[in-house]
């Protein structure tokens, strides 16, 4: 069986919210990207779980600010 190919101008799949995002790493290991870090973050803390905190009461009051 062979493997289907990727083609490099091919855009990855991703969350709606972040369609455009894009993340380069320079020839001096500096990372530069489309979307502004804060937006990121945004993104993260509303859509991915955070490990340390899935154990806390007021785990709700932390992700509303």
């Amino acid at each position: 069986m062979s493997k289907k190919k990727k083609k490099k101008d091919e855009d990855p799949k991703v969350h709606e919210e972040l369609k455009g995002f894009k993340m380069e790493i320079n020839s001096f290991g500096e990372i530069s990207s489309s979307f502004p870090i804060d937006k990121i973050n945004e993104f993260l803390n509303q859509n991915v779980e955070d490990k340390k905190l899935k154990d806390r009461d007021d785990l709700d009051d932390v992700k509303k600010s």
